[in-house]
């Protein structure tokens, strides 16, 4: 079997089948289906969410964060639930994909498309990183050998997730959907339970309570606007508990019909599971007296003095787990796993996000073509690919530490939260010129207002966020995205370039040429050469001649000399190459038959092997490859591949007879 065969069966037992074009209503996504692909990286961001509130609140101690926790959680469900409305208008409105990026180009221009594209791409693939290493991280408070690993765990576990998309939309969302409600119930599940033994007195502590927390040698004497500072700073990092809102508004196409009112509908569970299981993790977390350290500072012991040796500080969840089902080490694992699964899988979001939204903007031209392409089981395969190759790089990059990583994090989500809402805030205005019904405009002005809150308290956490996490690493993000805004718009416009250059206006004629000139190459007399010349002979040019180089002397002298033996009917040319070139001389030659006469067009012959095997590329062909590269450049040449097909490739010559090939003759 050649490696080409091998590929493909390697490639169809990974992927399945391919899916033809017409199969595309196959992939549509009821609510239940849409509920896990799309939702599950905004439901698994409460499970993070809650360590960054404390790590954040925790630099001035753990009494500070005590007091304070419950404020930043109501602050954050409050955005929450803002935002999620706000997108249940927009999915109405704008049913078609483009999500927050369509609702900024219409109703905002380009400019502001582009910035929400830029910044939304680069969530993505901080969404992919930071859900597997926080997922990974989460898995290491149940499975210690995982420490120390997390780097190869996190890329293996991208590579698993591109696969999976890879074979379709469909397909991700029936293997993803078991672990995402695994999760909800198992979060919610804790919650409840972990509520009635607090009201039966048994809830204990957790294994971080009986220690102290003191404050960060820069934050030890917080007063006024310091402490103003930390909150703000805190909110903007409990504020990860809305990435992924956003996801649904882009993925309209993929759902089942009525299309808007299931992602409606699908937004709005996703809303109400999310403000639930986050206010359940951040109220037991207060009542069992969690405590998370930046990395920056240890926890000492009770007596205040002695660093508590020996501790590793596990995630909130992990900590709540252990002391709700304390006792109880099913429970423990459950929540654990199930919470590292969800993580993981919540990369899934962006999978199904980035190419998406990569099709759309290479279909208005300002990404490459290639990404509009569907792949064999109509996935955007080169999107996917894109992903998970970048978001790669981030993990390696950063270590996998979930600590640096988020704070790259969130800044793209809010560019896009506050022109996607300003954008929508003009469009009800549009609307509302033309409209006369008074029920529609009244649900409209509805709308307006919902949109108009939306997008002031988005900017104004866009603006939080920005201050408070600039300098620890959000300005990446930023330059990130100001780098992708610059060459989407490079892209467009050389797109725009070669299609003025390519239009045929309605007067437009092509002349035909007044003489084709025809060269055939050649380095010695055999099949693929006569296969050449009898191709040549037969477009009846206006000049035919063979051409070859001159670098042995010798072997010109024995070529001529069969030549004459075999009266081939084309006069044989021989270009004197005293430094050993091919390419330069070949290409000279050709330059100067252009030259007398512009109208002419010169037809090169080049005969070229078709190989098998992969190594075999290496053994054939670049005087070939390097021959059409520089011609490309040439204008009025035209370049002719004549193959000729080896026993090792797959598809063997029609010309082969019982397995051997048969004689090609130049007739006379």
């Amino acid at each position: 079997m050649t490696s080409v065969a091998t590929g493909s069966v390697l490639k169809r037992v990974l992927l399945g089948r391919k899916m033809s074009s017409d199969r595309l209503h196959e992939t549509l996504l009821p609510k239940k289906l849409a509920l896990p692909i799309f939702a599950s990286d905004a439901l698994s961001s409460v499970a993070y969410a809650p360590d960054e509130i404390l790590i954040m609140l925790g630099l001035a101690g753990g009494a500070f964060a005590a007091i304070h926790s419950w404020q930043i959680a109501l602050a954050v469900i409050t955005v929450m639930a803002i935002v999620v409305a706000s997108y249940r208008q927009n999915v109405h409105a704008y049913p078609s994909g483009g999500g927050d990026y369509e609702v900024a180009t219409v109703n905002l221009g380009p400019k502001a498309g582009l910035t929400v594209a830029s910044a939304l791409l680069v969530d993505y693939v901080l969404t992919v990183a930071v859900s597997i290493s926080s997922g990974v991280a989460n898995a290491a408070g149940f499975i210690p050998g995982i420490r120390g690993n997390e780097v190869v765990i996190a890329v293996s576990l991208v590579v698993i997730l591109s696969a999976m998309n890879l074979r379709g939309v469909r397909e991700s969302g029936r293997a993803f959907a078991v672990p995402v409600y695994a999760f909800m119930l198992a979060i919610i599940g804790m919650g409840l339970w972990g509520f009635v033994r607090q009201l039966t007195g048994s809830l204990g502590k957790a294994p971080s309570a009986d220690l102290i927390l003191p404050a960060d040698p820069g934050h030890s004497s917080l007063a006024g606007a310091a402490v103003a500072f930390l909150m703000l700073r805190a909110f903007a990092s409990g504020c990860a508990a809305l990435t992924g809102v956003e996801a649904i508004s882009n993925g309209v196409p993929a759902f089942e019909k009525p299309k808007s009112r299931n992602a409606a509908t699908t937004l709005l569970l996703m809303g109400v599971i999310s403000v639930a299981m986050l206010t359940s993790i951040i109220t037991l977390s207060k009542l069992t007296g969690i405590q998370m350290a930046s990395p920056d500072v240890e926890f000492v012991t009770a007596d205040g003095v002695t660093p508590a040796t020996g501790y590793v500080q596990d995630t909130v969840i992990a900590q709540l787990a252990k002391t709700v089902f304390d006792g109880f080490p099913i429970g423990i694992g459950v929540v654990t796993i199930v919470t590292g699964i969800i993580l993981i899988l919540a990369a899934n979001t962006a999978f199904n996000g980035f190419p998406v939204l990569g099709s759309i903007l290479a279909k208005d031209g300002f990404l490459p073509r290639q990404l509009h392409t569907r792949g064999d089981r109509l996935a955007y395969s080169n999107g996917i690919l894109i992903l998970a190759a970048a978001a790669a790089a981030l993990i390696v990059a950063y270590k996998a530490e979930v600590n640096s990583l988020i704070q790259l994090y969130i800044v793209g989500v809010f560019v896009s939260f506050t022109l996607s809402q300003s954008g929508m805030i003009r469009h009800w205005n549009r609307s509302l010129r033309t409209e006369t019904d008074a029920k529609v405009r009244s649900r409209m002005k509805r709308s307006r207002v919902i949109n108009a809150v939306g997008a002031v308290m988005s900017g104004t956490v866009l603006v939080v966020v920005l201050i408070t996490k600039f300098m620890e690493g959000a300005r990446y993000a930023i330059l990130a995205m100001a780098v992708l805004f610059a060459m989407m718009l490079a892209i467009h416009r050389h797109y725009d370039k070669v299609r003025t250059e390519l239009a045929v206006d309605d007067d437009y004629r092509q002349l035909l040429p007044s003489r084709v000139h025809a060269v055939v190459l050649v380095s010695k007399i055999h099949k693929p050469a006569m296969r050449a010349l009898a191709y040549a002979r037969a477009s009846r040019a206006t000049t035919l001649e063979a051409l070859t180089v001159s670098v042995d002397p010798e072997d010109s002298e024995a070529l001529s000399k069969e030549w004459a033996r075999r009266e081939i009917p084309v006069p044989l040319k021989i270009l004197a190459s005293p430094y050993r070139e091919i390419t330069r001389p070949v290409v000279d030659y050709v330059k100067s038959i252009r030259s007398e006469n512009p109208r002419d067009v010169v037809t090169v012959y080049i005969p070229e092997y078709v190989v098998g095997h992969w190594y075999e590329h290496i053994l054939h062909n670049q005087s070939a490859l390097r021959l059409k590269a520089r011609m490309l450049f040439t204008p009025g040449v035209m370049m002719v591949s004549v193959p000729w097909q080896l026993q090792s490739s797959e598809g063997q010559d029609p010309e082969w007879v019982d397995g051997h090939p048969s004689t090609l003759r130049v007739t006379q």
